[in-house]
């Protein structure tokens, strides 16, 4: 019997909410602790790529034939599209530049909201992994629908910013008509990202975001650290780059908290 597969996407419609660094860490930080997680990129930024491979390696990979964009064009399976990255456990689908075109390219499909999700059933049914991490862009379109169709539990970055709550609404009224087609769908919750707690608007965000009725927010919130930004020069995670660092902890503590929320 194989243990089942739980996937997580994380998505904001809002650009720089730390998406791609709240994924690759939690990720890293679940590998970590023993967990079987594969990284799906679905960002044509390849940031999430590009925390866990050099930039040489990254373009050479979007621009070949093994890379995301190639397998669901075509509507391939995924299994063959898996790298191992340099880390036990944590294993990665690259994405591509050109998946800019994307949401034409699935635009005359039958059932587009469901290619990912075929792709990468096999993956699922083998239950290789305990977890499949996918990043999406800060969209809400055709592709952004197939991710959220994909996925069973969706974790919302939100920087703690003036401008960090803009376009939330927006975001969870997607997620309510995604339901009406994949109505298992769960929000595991948002967490509050690029902190500094001493600025007041960091109280105000957390106080309205603990308003949202039915929305679960992650006690753990990340701060401001320079690690990070060291960590992603050198392409690596900071739970592996610098383990001592502040936000080294916060992640691992976050991906303790994920996956509690999620194993409910």
């Amino acid at each position: 019997m194989s243990s089942r597969t739980t996937t997580i996407c994380f998505t904001n419609n809002k650009g720089g909410s730390g998406k791609s660094t709240t994924c690759s860490n939690i990720g890293a930080a679940m590998a970590r602790a023993g967990k079987k997680v594969l990284m799906v990129d679905g960002d044509m930024q390849l940031n999430l790529s590009l925390s866990f491979f050099s930039e040489e390696w990254v373009l050479e990979q979007a621009a070949g034939e093994k890379n995301l964009y190639r397998a669901i064009r075509e509507q391939k399976d995924l299994t063959d599209f898996i790298v191992r990255t340099p880390y036990e456990n944590l294993d990665l689908i690259p994405s591509s530049t050109l998946m800019s075109s994307i949401e034409y390219e699935l635009f005359t499909k039958w059932q587009r909201e469901f290619i990912l999700k075929k792709c990468l059933q096999k993956i699922k049914d083998a239950g290789t992994y305990d977890y499949i991490l996918i990043d999406a862009p800060p969209t809400l379109g055709g592709w952004v629908m197939n991710i959220l169709c994909a996925s069973d539990w969706v974790v919302v970055p939100v920087e703690a910013s003036p401008w960090g709550m803009f376009g939330l609404a927006n975001m969870f009224d997607f997620l309510s008509e995604v339901r009406q087609i994949t109505p298992e769908l769960e929000v595991a919750g948002i967490v509050v990202t690029k902190v500094d707690t001493r600025k007041n608007y960091f109280k105000q965000t957390m106080e309205t975001l603990r308003e949202l009725e039915d929305i679960h927010l992650f006690e753990t919130y990340i701060r401001v650290d320079s690690s990070v930004e060291w960590a992603q020069d050198n392409s690596i995670p900071v739970v592996e780059y610098k383990k001592s660092s502040r936000s080294a902890k916060e992640y691992t503590e976050l991906a303790e908290e994920v996956m509690k929320r999620v194993s409910r």
